[in-house]
């Protein structure tokens, strides 16, 4: 799309307003509301932000302006706000591409990766709730029904939600993104919704659109729509399984392998990915399940819910779901994101270190296709099974450790990173909770 065609399509379509947006350190979206006459203003100079009011962007309030300057391949309606479109942003910092921009982040990546010969392609697959807010101020799922103990494909929670789904859907349809299923998860008011695979750049660009649009339509339904990874202490978690294969000049996935001696498809290129992806797990872990509350998920041990599907363990396996990496037969399913990650520094990062697995040929070993939740600490020892971190605390400290990130990532979005999410781990541990005051208070 030119800008010639960018112009007839906000007319055609009777938008009036575009929202420049652009992600913080979070993923969270930011946006600037743009009347339309000013469209070409975006993408010119672009829209102006103070980048010291959004997290992890590295300024000051003495800092020059952040400015978002629109992508234009990415210009789409936005079905949910009649009038408006949505064109996702770039930064520039005195005109020069900023380090903290996650987005940029992720481009630089992927233009080395092609410099190699390669596309990365992903797809996603969100989790979330959808929930509400008793009169006492505490939450429940939205619908009073969703109360089975094993809900995961029930007919009943999906249909009595369905109003919600089908305009999220819909509106992801209008836009061009193909979707092909949808279903009740295994917790109490938790959804998937599946939309078929793009290159890496598109699937972020995407992911955080979808947010964006549960959000909204699950709010003006009266409804709450949440990607946080563990709402209920007894209830399965919300993740968001990334699946990963490479595209070459000779094939549209360079991981596919019939003649695998382990059976899953899975050619040596794609094992040196997967090799680079285990090396750098504990690291990748801070990146990739970035909240305090994503390790009330990650659970080494049985799951207060009866059920888990999260990984604890540095591990791959076949159809194996107790794996940080399951092979689904030629292709990658890193199972350790949840869906509020930050989706362009989480590819990013598992991007970096597939490649440096495959730049170092680095063998993953066997895989264990055995439940790894009922293994003993002896038995993992004695197999060099690795814990990924349990707190996020030791996630940060890991991913210190790491110095990869710094050199593949760069030093300013790993510092800046690091100086975010310690400040939220501190933050957490002086926290004086409930558990603590009702446990602690008359107990001695």
């Amino acid at each position: 799309m030119n800008l010639e065609q960018a112009k007839q399509f906000l007319k055609d379509n009777g938008v009036r307003y575009v929202l420049a947006q652009f992600v913080d350190i979070h993923g969270a979206a930011k946006t600037k509301s743009v009347p339309v006459a000013h469209f070409e203003d975006i993408l010119k100079g672009g829209a102006g932000f103070a980048g010291f009011a959004a997290w992890g962007l590295g300024m000051g309030p003495h800092s020059p302006d952040y400015m978002a300057v629109g992508d234009l391949s990415t210009l789409s309606l936005v079905p949910w706000q009649p009038g408006y479109a949505r064109i996702v942003c770039d930064a520039r910092v005195r005109g020069e591409v900023y380090p903290y921009d996650t987005r940029y982040v992720l481009k630089r990546q992927l233009a080395a990766v092609k410099k190699l010969g390669y596309t990365v392609n992903v797809g996603t697959e969100p989790e979330f709730m959808f929930l509400k807010r008793r009169p006492d101020g505490s939450i429940a799922p939205a619908d009073d029904t969703d109360t089975l103990e094993k809900p995961c494909y029930d007919y009943k929670g999906l249909s009595r939600s369905r109003a919600t789904l089908e305009k999220l859907v819909e509106a992801m349809i209008a836009v061009g993104i193909d979707v092909y299923q949808i279903d009740h998860e295994d917790a109490n008011g938790q959804f998937e919704i599946n939309y078929t695979y793009s290159d890496a750049l598109t699937t972020a660009d995407r992911h955080v659109f979808f947010r964006m649009a549960a959000s909204e339509i699950a709010r003006e339904d009266g409804l709450i729509c949440t990607f946080m990874a563990k709402p209920f202490r007894s209830r399965t978690g919300s993740g968001m399984h990334m699946h990963i294969s490479l595209a070459n000049a000779e094939s549209d996935n360079a991981f596919h392998d019939d003649s695998d001696k382990y059976g899953m498809g899975l050619s040596k290129l794609g094992y040196q990915f997967l090799g680079g992806i285990l090396k750098h797990a504990r690291a990748l872990t801070a990146l990739t399940a970035p909240s305090v509350n994503s390790y009330k998920r990650l659970v080494v041990g049985e799951a207060l819910s009866g059920a888990t599907w999260a990984p604890a363990y540095v591990t791959f396996g076949d159809n194996n779901r107790t794996s940080m990496v399951r092979i689904p037969y030629g292709r990658l399913e890193y199972r350790l994101a949840d869906s509020a990650c930050n989706p362009y520094l989480a590819m990013a990062a598992v991007i970096a270190a597939g490649f440096d697995g495959i730049a170092n040929a680095i063998d993953p070993g066997a895989p264990q296709n055995e439940n790894l939740y009922e293994l003993s600490k002896a038995d993992l020892a004695a197999r060099g099974i690795g814990v990924l971190p349990q707190n996020l605390g030791e996630a940060i400290a890991a991913l210190e450790e790491d110095t990869f990130f710094v050199e593949a990532l760069g030093a300013e979005i790993i510092s800046e990173f690091i100086k975010v999410k310690r400040m939220e781990w501190i933050d957490y541990s002086r926290h004086v909770s409930d558990w603590e005051v009702n446990r602690y208070l008359e107990f001695f």
